[in-house]
């Protein structure tokens, strides 16, 4: 749990856990769930947090703080269950699915809101199918690279890019992720083309990075945080308005002359 605690520490939290806790409770304690549930209080049964991308990812973090502090408030089982695959859709097309009792509750992110311009054909309506209830947080995305790497700043690696261009190339959990959309607009603002090297989720493009199997990819702070500390990645530029105070030597692109590269992702149930 303390692991998980340090990674939020890079999170943008609106509000503490606690009242993100208590959020949750009162919004999913509505008069249509309790209308559903006439005979019983909400919750009727044990609660799925229903994340749509792999563990150690932004959504997946906060479910697991989330998860114990609602079982305590609820009485009941409280899990966390991902469904990860096609930037997100896989998952959400899951829990579209689930009865409308309350009782799976998807734990989403920035994906969420790119589905209806990226995938038009899903057999969902994103909008339509499920019903807002707390934003729990922002965080910045940034620039990363392997430990290995022989790009010590930013400056280097678009250097590098523009003496060989499509040559460089980045990962990403999918074609259509916020982590490809936002790499592409920062190859677009600097000048420079990268080869995309799309995965079936962040694990494997964040593994791969790791490894030096790729050359960079765009990764949440607070997922690379451990991977940071222990300088199994390096981060060269975050897409924030600001520094972080998490790690407060990483500069933004906005301050490497940057104008439109500020981007940052959003998690919410």
């Amino acid at each position: 749990m303390s692991d998980l605690i340090t990674q939020a520490s890079a999170l943008t939290r609106r509000g503490t856990l606690c009242c993100a806790v208590l959020a949750v409770c009162s919004a999913l304690w509505s008069p249509q769930v309790s209308a559903q549930n006439a005979s019983n209080a909400y919750p009727s049964g044990p609660v799925t947090l229903l994340v749509p991308f792999t563990t150690g990812t932004g959504a997946d973090l906060l479910a697991r703080l989330l998860g114990p502090k609602l079982a305590d408030k609820w009485k009941v089982s409280v899990v966390t269950d991902n469904k990860a695959g096609a930037s997100g859709s896989i998952g959400t097309g899951a829990a579209a699915k689930a009865a409308p009792n309350g009782l799976t509750v998807l734990v989403t992110a920035t994906a969420h809101g790119t589905f209806p311009a990226l995938m038009p054909k899903l057999p969902f309506n994103p909008q339509q199918a499920f019903t807002p209830v707390i934003l729990l947080g922002t965080s910045a995305l940034g620039v990363a690279t392997s430990g290995k790497s022989p790009f010590n700043n930013f400056k280097e690696f678009q250097e590098s890019a523009k003496k060989q261009p499509g040559v460089l190339n980045y990962s990403s959990p999918g074609t259509g992720s916020p982590q490809h959309l936002a790499m592409e607009l920062m190859a677009q603002e600097t000048n420079i083309k990268l080869l995309h090297v799309p995965y079936k989720g962040t694990a494997g493009a964040l593994t791969d990075l790791m490894g030096g199997h790729v050359d960079a990819s765009i990764v949440a702070l607070q997922t690379a945080a451990p991977h940071l500390q222990n300088g199994s990645l390096r981060m060269l530029a975050l897409m924030s308005a600001e520094r972080s105070p998490a790690f407060p030597n990483v500069p933004t692109l906005k301050e490497l002359g940057v104008a439109n590269g500020v981007v940052e992702t959003w998690y919410g149930v």
